[in-house]
């Protein structure tokens, strides 16, 4: 019974861990895009929309850094869910094998 525990525990790391590192590289990313608007390096947005402008580069920025990056969380994460779905099917298929019964 430990060892579902530990693994399924490791599992449920995994998809905080993903989430995690993909705030994380969005972060980065708002921060270098701060950054270079406040520097004027980057046109920034008109009126009070810099903000908004801001978290949008950010956002488009760290899409792609974190496909790239996050390929081995990501992967985790997805075996992770792919596990809770079987576990799903297979008590489904066997409360339904008891009602029939």
């Amino acid at each position: 019974m430990s060892t579902s525990t530990s693994s399924s525990g490791s599992k449920q790391r995994a998809t905080l861990r993903y989430t995690a590192m993909r705030l994380g590289v969005f972060a980065g990313c708002f921060l270098v895009v701060w950054g270079l608007t406040y520097f004027r390096l980057l046109p920034s947005g008109l009126g009070d929309s810099n903000f908004v402008w801001v978290v949008l580069l950010a956002l488009i920025l760290s899409a792609p850094l974190s496909w790239v990056l996050l390929r081995k969380q990501r992967e985790a994460m997805s075996e992770q869910i792919v596990g809770t779905v079987d576990r799903a099917k297979t008590r489904l298929t066997a409360n339904q094998a008891q009602e029939d019964a």
